[in-house]
């Protein structure tokens, strides 16, 4: 491809996640300028085609889209702060690890400098970069997405949450938290088996099948959670407080700890302490949501939900 009709996009950063990006962008065609504070880090990407640039500010100024997967909003910071003069008229797309207050700090601090501004959440690990298993998320500037929206999705799948910096950040957290709770109840689940003789490595694919089933089960949650709607749910609170309260039980009995569960036996009972016995599972959303704000509305989903396959989900213990 001609050199001077070849899109361009800058890379500063060349960890594990930055090194994959860099070679995304080269094999898709873009002149690709990289940048690394450790400069030998950028040495199989400049054999590959890359173009190296001695500091952040040379970079910066070589194209008009600058990615950035730092480690941190600090790294960002330290990167960009000497290039402060050559962001004029670029975008910044920040992918470092952040907070939603970060990121809007960081998006008046570019727009202070000329730059327009979006941040984003990788979902995704680096052998899933350029292919569909990652994802990626994105806040900011609408117009910056719209025009580099090609460029990003050369990364992985984009998903916009709107114009608000901060939101891909809070959506990040929130996907990391659904998965952090799942993975500590998988870990708890393998403690409590270990007495018994069944390896993790055994267990991990009941599990796995059991996590498919739940995730079939998200549309309903959210659409019950969405329209308050609680009262035809087959899972209900105290349906999940026996079966919640027996692993606790068990628990105990075989010396394992039960930090996991605690917590949610803790709201189960204060639901059905006021008078929501019989409501879904999904009814505990009301004592963790935040007070005085509008609720969501309802999902556009309106499928069915029982059915897994050729089965039916299993209710008995689980939500």
């Amino acid at each position: 491809m001609p050199e001077r009709t070849q899109p361009r996009v800058t890379v500063l950063g060349l960890g594990r996640m930055g090194g994959r990006i860099a070679s995304a962008f080269l094999t898709a065609g873009y002149r690709t300028t990289v940048w690394n504070r450790t400069a030998a880090k950028a040495d199989a990407l400049v054999a590959q085609g890359a173009l190296r640039a001695s500091t952040a500010a040379e970079a910066v100024a070589a194209g008009p889209l600058v990615i950035a997967p730092l480690l941190d909003h600090t790294a960002v910071r330290q990167a960009l702060g000497p290039a402060a003069a050559a962001l004029r008229g670029r975008t910044v797309v920040n992918l470092a690890n952040s907070t939603p207050e970060h990121a809007r700090e960081l998006a008046g601090w570019a727009a202070g400098h000329g730059a327009d501004y979006l941040d984003g959440a990788m979902m995704a690990l680096p052998e899933t970069v350029a292919t569909p298993e990652g994802f990626f998320l994105y806040g900011g500037s609408q117009r910056a997405f719209t025009t580099y929206r090609r460029e990003l999705e050369v990364m992985a799948p984009a998903h916009y949450f709107g114009t608000d910096p901060g939101s891909a950040e809070i959506h990040d957290l929130a996907l990391l938290g659904t998965g952090y709770a799942a993975l500590t109840g998988f870990l708890h689940a393998a403690a409590l088996l270990g007495p018994v003789g069944t390896a993790p490595e055994a267990f991990a694919p009941l599990a796995a099948r059991w996590l498919r089933g739940m995730a079939e089960f998200l549309p309903e949650l959210a659409r019950e959670a969405g329209e308050a709607s609680y009262t035809d749910g087959v899972s209900t609170v105290d349906l999940n407080r026996a079966g919640v309260d027996s692993l606790l039980q068990l628990s105990r009995a075989s010396g394992i700890a039960t930090d996991v569960h605690e917590p949610l036996k803790a709201l189960l009972d204060r639901r059905s302490a006021d008078g929501h016995g019989q409501d879904s599972f999904s009814s505990v959303f009301e004592l963790l949501r935040a007070r005085g704000r509008l609720r969501p509305g309802p999902p556009r989903w309106r499928g069915g939900w029982r059915r897994r396959g050729p089965g039916w989900l299993p209710w008995r213990t689980g939500c």
